[in-house]
């Protein structure tokens, strides 16, 4: 015959009165991983019945056990010295009551356990408006530091890879082509179907095309095409930075007497340059698409569609736009090179660093559209 199977029991704790004594009982099995009872359940006990003359822990019925029980007899131990009764732990396992002496053996040095301390709402703003000016200077020393280099690669003294930008180049312009196609043609449809509700009920919807045409080409070209590259290419410049950074490839450059400014943020500056325009055209173009498809939809030709559209449309309008995704390149490769030059030296940092860019190159790409909106509307633009 097989013998049976022994199976655990939960762990539980009880407290009697025994003549003048309590006595708590300990069984079953007491795993951390498991709910263990509460200590709390001996001090009720204490604090309902006449003071008992000890307090006997038993533990017959004890199968297995863990740090959890002498996490438990700690606890019980604690609420028998502070209303000073005796224990009598002899009925404990061996073990138990050595390592329960070895527990006690030193005392907690005061001072040890980490103390909350709520600070004043003067303190918090002191320590953000210090964090702040803090990161400001460290800004401006970057951003220096980066005009420096653009300087020096005007004049032809500038020490960088051609290959480096040839690869970034293609990285920024042509492998981002696909999500550009993408998110500008369903910007110019949404556009369009905004604008269609509200014209045809004055028969209007001819008039899509300029809606459509002057919003790509003014605004929504340059400023979703900045939001694409700053989680696309932005992150992307924090990433592999902040990867150089941890395995102290920046501090070899350093050590060899090249900047790590001119070698690695000028091709990433440069490469966002040259093909930010070139993806706000296309965006542009791909947003007029987008509403072509939806004036379709409105029975407008395609012919009338696009002759409206190069009325709508203004040289100086395009041009403006163009202007504007320009200074969003440059902002998203400061953004992208200056997160991965502040990554700490860990690999959790990396990604904290690449979140950190997207967070900060978007805030700035919005802040430099409503700038160049109110100095745009100041100029009659």
């Amino acid at each position: 015959m097989r013998e049976a199977e022994h199976i655990d029991t939960a762990a539980q704790a009880s407290v009697n009165r025994n003549g003048d004594n309590l006595v708590v009982r300990v069984s079953g099995a007491w795993h951390l991983k498991h709910n263990l009872p509460s200590p709390n359940l001996l001090k009720t006990a204490l604090d309902a019945a006449p003071k008992p003359a000890a307090v006997i822990f038993d533990s017959s019925g004890l199968q297995r056990w863990d740090s959890g029980l002498l996490a438990f007899l700690l606890a019980a131990s604690d609420v028998c010295h502070q209303l000073g009764v005796k224990e009598d732990r002899s009925r404990l396992p061996i073990g138990v009551q050595r390592l329960l002496q070895l527990a006690e053996a030193v005392p907690e040095k005061e001072g040890t356990q980490s103390e909350h301390i709520r600070e004043s709402i003067v303190e918090r703003v002191g320590e953000v408006t210090e964090g702040f000016f803090e990161h400001s200077g460290t800004f401006v020393d970057f951003l220096g530091q980066v005009a420096i280099a653009l300087g020096r690669f005007l004049v032809g003294r500038a020490r960088y890879r051609k290959s480096d930008l040839m690869v970034i180049v293609q990285d920024c312009g042509a492998n981002a082509l696909g999500i550009v196609t993408l998110i500008s043609f369903l910007v110019g449809v949404i556009l369009a179907f905004m604008g269609a509700v509200q014209l045809q009920q004055f028969g209007a919807a001819i008039f899509v095309a300029d809606l459509v045409g002057i919003g790509m080409t003014r605004e929504m070209g340059a400023v979703m095409t900045a939001v694409i590259m700053s989680g696309r290419t932005g992150a992307a410049f924090a990433a592999q930075l902040g990867t150089m950074k941890v395995t102290q490839e920046i501090d070899a450059l350093t050590t060899l007497g090249v900047s790590p400014v001119e070698f690695l943020v000028l091709p990433r500056m440069l490469a966002l340059i040259l093909m930010m325009p070139l993806l706000c055209l296309y965006s542009d173009f791909m947003g007029i698409l987008g509403g072509a498809a939806v004036g379709v939809l409105l029975h407008v030709s395609p012919i009338s569609y696009f002759q409206e559209t190069v009325h709508a449309l203004r040289l100086f309008t395009i041009r403006g736009g163009v202007f504007k995704a320009t200074v969003y390149g440059i902002l998203i490769a400061l953004a992208g090179c200056l997160r991965g030059f502040q990554c700490g030296n860990s690999s959790s940092a990396v990604g904290d660093a690449a979140t950190s860019a997207v967070v900060t190159s978007i805030v700035m790409v919005v802040v430099a559209c409503g700038l160049f909106a109110v100095i745009f509307n100041i100029l009659g633009i």
